[in-house]
């Protein structure tokens, strides 16, 4: 019975996920990235990526202050997760949507940062603490990584058109899910002051319900992983990473289904270079300010192998881009392939 509530919560939390994506977070970024003229791969990479990685950032905090730090691994093991549940299923499902063109100097400039981040992430696990000065080194490359992409100039600088949310909409199937639909956006709506209300106030109104969401999504997955048996690294690296994922793999699906497959590529990339640089060095740096400690203990026996193989899913991304400058739906498909064994693997193992 408990599995049953969870599970069904879980695909409600999952629903209205979907809807505030839908309604206010896309058109709101649209806006902003159309007023500031960001091209198409630069609002994927850093506005796109920072709101939707909002999930990951919050249980980063919550696992290194709750119970004085006892769950620290279940934050990193989340955004450890979650980094390969974006290379692999973000990417192949928006490649199965619709195949992604990219151009060579942007897939460099996001893979060649993207793996001087794990290195970092490499570097600082492998004696177990992290200290004050590689949290500095972690904020510090994401920085410069934000200031290479607004100051050099690359080959796709097509400015993101307008609206990006209307072509994506989806008709909703029964009564009972458009009675929800409604409610949803009537709700969010009078919060963000849709009619009349800033975009800005709409992009953290629905950054704010992203984040609520999924702290229920969440907690549900937890109980559902313990209704089921599954031990807390697995519940880290799988259930919570995919559920943090969800506006990820939502925001990206409806730019791929527009032709925009280089944004939602530039989008996977660059969440996870914020999950790696801010979502982890933020968290342990105010932990450390705040506690006083020489350095946060994290016990990373257990993802190793995970970071080892995440490395391998980005050459693997890399080779797939480079090859015609196309990411096709038959190589969409062997990413996904890829996700359901490193899943297996995870669970079995």
């Amino acid at each position: 019975m408990t599995a049953m509530i969870s599970l069904s919560i879980m695909l409600a939390a999952i629903y209205i996920l979907a809807v505030v994506t839908d309604e206010f977070f896309i058109p709101s970024l649209d806006r902003i990235s159309h007023r500031w003229r960001l091209p198409s791969h630069v609002a994927g990479a850093s506005l796109m990526a920072v709101g939707s990685s909002a999930p990951e950032l919050a249980i980063a905090f919550l696992s290194l202050f709750k119970e004085g730090g006892a769950h620290s691994d279940v934050g990193a093991g989340t955004i450890v997760g979650s980094a390969v549940f974006n290379i692999l299923v973000i990417t192949g499902v928006s490649a199965v949507c619709r195949e992604a063109k990219i151009s060579l100097p942007v897939v460099l400039r996001d893979t060649v940062f993207y793996f001087l981040a794990i290195a970092l992430l490499v570097t600082a696990f492998w004696d177990g603490g992290i200290t004050i000065f590689e949290c500095l080194l972690f904020l510090g490359l994401y920085a410069v990584y934000l200031a290479f992409l607004f100051a050099v100039p690359f080959g796709d600088v097509e400015a993101v058109e307008m609206p990006m949310g209307a072509d994506a909409k989806a008709e909703t199937p029964g009564r009972g899910v458009r009675r929800l639909k409604d409610a949803v956006v009537g709700v969010v709506g009078r919060l963000a002051g849709r009619h009349g209300g800033s975009d800005l106030r709409v992009f953290s109104v629905s950054v704010l319900c992203i984040v609520i969401l999924s702290w229920i999504l969440v907690d549900t997955a937890v109980i559902f992983a313990g209704a089921i048996g599954l031990p807390p690294v697995v519940i880290a690296l799988t259930v919570l990473a995919a559920g943090t994922s969800a506006p990820d793999l939502i925001a990206s699906v409806m730019v791929a289904r527009q032709g925009r497959g280089g944004m939602a590529v530039a989008n996977a990339i660059g969440s996870n270079i914020f999950d790696v640089l801010v979502g982890l060095g933020l968290p342990w740096l105010v932990a450390l300010t705040l506690v006083g400690r020489p350095f946060v203990a994290v016990g990373t026996h257990d993802l190793f192998l995970s970071v080892l193989i995440l490395m391998g899913t980005v050459a693997l991304l890399f080779f797939f881009l480079y090859t015609d400058r196309l990411l096709s739906r038959k190589e969409g498909i062997a990413l996904l392939g890829c996700y359901g064994l490193y899943a297996g693997w995870t669970l079995i193992g």
